[in-house]
């Protein structure tokens, strides 16, 4: 195989293009500057996702054009000390649905720089995270009913780092309330790398909840709604932007108008139908369709990395 050299350049060795997505490369193979799949994307362009060397051993996964390196998406960083089996798990993962405007473009510093989760700055997991109207949530050591091993799970912090009697929330459940990914994210995949050998903790549920939420094509709303408030604030109304989104409605004398409540439970300002709370969520294929037709900008520039 030709080595692939940097981000945007290179095809790798020639595979044949299939019209669904291609599997991984099979173990057993140096994958570093290589392609591990090819596919045909919805609009029948064909996209590869390869292994480029960077800093200090790490490996970032880029899917990319096949044919011109063009358009590159920046799928993971591995940590130097990681296997070649994750890369063909975040391969495999992303391939069952290729999900275009979740992944940013990738940058040089991420050629340059080692994963945060791979410093030796690690940090500790105890650090609380605050809040609005409710108590920290911090990591902390939870002991399950009918378990032996203590797992290491995100709670409503009780003032006591190392254990906790607060309730056990999902990291998405985390992210959400603080409507960020990080730090809650980073110091996820911290505390896992570091707990994943230790014999008195689990963190099984923490790992498979960093996967779910990578994979998850629900993502935050909160970029798009500041967007959103900020066309509103520059004269654009709320029913203009639903009515290109293709939400309208009709009222008894036949005037079109914007569905604005469809706009407002989409951008997390309404609650949906029966709940109490808006939610801080929306599907990635929804927030493109109001951003590029709503407001006419890209969906990178409203999703939260």
């Amino acid at each position: 195989m030709a080595a692939t050299t940097g981000i945007g350049i290179g095809t790798g060795e020639a595979q044949e293009l299939v019209p669904a997505p291609s599997s991984c490369a099979p173990p057993g193979t140096d994958l570093d500057g290589h392609v591990l799949a090819r596919y045909l994307d919805p609009d029948h362009c064909a996209r590869e996702i390869v292994v480029i060397p960077a800093h200090a051993g790490s490996r970032v996964l880029i899917d990319r054009h096949a044919d011109t390196g063009e358009d590159p998406r920046l799928l993971a960083h591995l940590a130097p000390d990681e296997p070649e089996t994750n890369a063909r798990v975040v391969c495999d993962e992303y391939l069952r649905d290729p999900p275009p405007a979740r992944c940013r473009p990738p940058h040089e510093a991420d050629l340059v720089a080692v994963p945060v989760w791979a410093r030796p700055e690690l940090g500790a997991e105890t650090q609380e995270l605050a809040a609005p109207s409710t108590a920290p949530f911090a990591l902390a050591r939870v002991s399950i009913p009918g378990r032996e091993l203590a797992e290491l799970r995100w709670t409503r912090s009780s003032g006591t780092p190392a254990e906790t009697g607060g309730p056990v929330l999902s990291l998405r459940a985390v992210i959400g309330a603080l409507e960020s990914y990080e730090p809650a994210r980073t110091l996820s995949v911290r505390a896992a790398a570091r707990h994943r050998s230790d014999p008195r903790l689990s963190v099984a549920t923490l790992s498979a909840e960093l996967e779910r939420l990578a994979a998850s094509p629900i993502v935050l709303n909160r970029l798009l709604r500041d967007a959103v408030e900020r066309a509103v604030a520059d004269g654009m109304s709320l029913s203009l932007i639903a009515m290109r989104c293709g939400r309208v409605k009709r009222d008894a004398r036949g005037n079109v108008s914007g569905e604005t409540s469809w706009l407002g439970r989409r951008l997390g300002l309404l609650p949906e139908g029966g709940g109490k709370r808006p939610t801080p969520w929306i599907h990635s294929n929804v927030l493109a369709l109001i951003a590029r037709r709503g407001l006419g900008v890209s969906p990178h520039e409203v999703e939260l990395g």
